[in-house]
């Protein structure tokens, strides 16, 4: 195992029993709630899991390498453009990169992927209109957009 999760997971574990030692019944509901939201978002994660999972089953690694690698633009802004639309967590988007990866993306492509992912929210507009407004969340959207592809420009000129 690599020295960085070990000393992330020793931090976490000292936290936890510095915050024990400190208020023990604190700690404890801690925990309980923190366990009831992730057993309440493994369902939905077990899901997005499958789903992608039987995707990259279904797509060849030629076919991966061909679309999202041989093409260079085609690839790099229709990955932008699936990033955009899809709402992954972080958790499962960071390996599904790397799975695109090894089966022969770009990194310029991935980059503009996991971007647009992380920052730009198509689906989630409607709910950002209602607690921000049009105007806000499409000029919020279109410079996320912006940025996020001249990040993936970007990787593809430093790698």
């Amino acid at each position: 195992m690599a020295l960085f999760p070990i000393l992330l997971l020793a931090t976490a574990v000292g936290g936890v029993a510095l915050s024990a030692v400190k208020d023990g019944a604190r700690t404890r509901t801690a925990l309980k709630s923190s366990a009831r939201s992730g057993l309440n978002l493994l369902p939905g994660l077990l899901a997005v899991l499958a789903g992608v999972g039987l995707t990259m089953a279904a797509v060849p690694p030629a076919g991966v390498a061909a679309l999202f690698h041989t093409h260079g633009a085609l690839g790099f802004f229709l990955l932008a453009g699936l990033g955009a639309l899809m709402t992954i967590p972080g958790p499962v988007a960071y390996p599904l990169a790397g799975s695109l990866h090894r089966m022969g993306a770009s990194l310029p492509a991935l980059a503009s992927f996991i971007t647009t992912l992380t920052m730009v929210g198509a689906l989630t507009a409607p709910m950002e209109i209602k607690a921000f407004g049009r105007r806000f969340t499409l000029l919020r959207q279109s410079l996320s957009l912006a940025l996020a592809l001249l990040v993936g420009a970007l990787m593809g000129g430093l790698l």
